[in-house]
């Protein structure tokens, strides 16, 4: 792992809206019981892995902090330093957020909420600015000019938020042989991966991206990707990832 540019991806753990199958988005949602086990056993097995890590990057969501905490007690490396900010937040899924998604595909049918949760370019339903739910009411958002603050995203928008972030923060310090770990959420990862392994527009609907389940990007000096790989049994993370695929539909 020191030979080359090494970075660790984790999707946080089970949520309690992903528990009651919700749209989450930017709702700061806490991880259920099952989530603090699933971050705890990424940090367990990286452990056992052998990786050690010079920093870290997370999102403003407390889902996404706390599995980086436990990731990095199990680990044994809660000194190091932590980023949060908030282009690695979840996508936005405005009005969509707290429904739940059996019950929203049986209202509008479940092509129609496939295409709200995975197409590339198609937005689902915006929120007003003036909801008490747009993100500028809250003091964790208080310092970013409200027009830069999503009322609902597409994955185009947020590979859009968070492209410019990794590549002018998060890839010079990988490229100088950081290592790094970034927990963060099912979209704002499927943004990056998308752009690491020049996925095209159509074929990024199909990745469904587990729950606490550490992924590992390797590339080399010159920061091409040499290969991407989840830790752990390959028969579990297949069942998460069906998992993931199955939500959105009415039964």
């Amino acid at each position: 792992m020191a030979d080359m540019p090494t970075l660790v991806c984790i999707r946080h753990g089970q949520s309690q809206w992903n528990l009651e199958n919700r749209f989450t988005g930017w709702d700061d949602q806490d991880l259920s019981a099952r989530g603090e086990t699933e971050a705890k056993a990424a940090g367990k097995l990286l452990r056992t892995e052998g990786f050690e890590f010079d920093a870290a990057y997370t999102s403003l969501l407390k889902r996404s902090i706390r599995t980086l905490w436990f990731v990095l007690e199990e680990l044994d490396q809660c000194w190091i330093p932590v980023t949060r900010d908030w282009h690695l937040n979840e996508r936005h899924y405005g009005a969509l957020q707290g429904q739940n998604k059996a019950e929203t595909a049986a209202q509008h049918g479940e092509e129609q909420v496939h295409t709200w949760r995975r197409s590339y370019n198609t937005p689902p339903p915006p929120i007003s600015r003036d909801s008490v739910s747009f993100p500028g009411n809250e003091l964790r958002y208080a310092n970013i000019p409200h027009d830069k603050l999503p009322v609902g995203e597409c994955l185009k928008d947020t590979v859009d938020r968070v492209l410019p972030y990794w590549k002018d923060v998060i890839r010079p310090h990988v490229a100088a042989g950081k290592r790094l770990i970034i927990a963060a959420h099912g979209n704002s990862l499927r943004a990056l991966v998308k752009h690491l392994d020049d996925i095209s527009d159509t074929d990024i609907t199909s990745l469904n991206i587990p729950t606490g389940v550490p992924m590992v990007y390797e590339f080399d000096n010159k920061m091409n990707v040499l290969g991407r790989r989840y830790l752990g049994d390959t028969n579990a993370i297949a069942a998460a990832e069906a998992v993931v695929a199955a939500q959105g539909k009415s039964k």
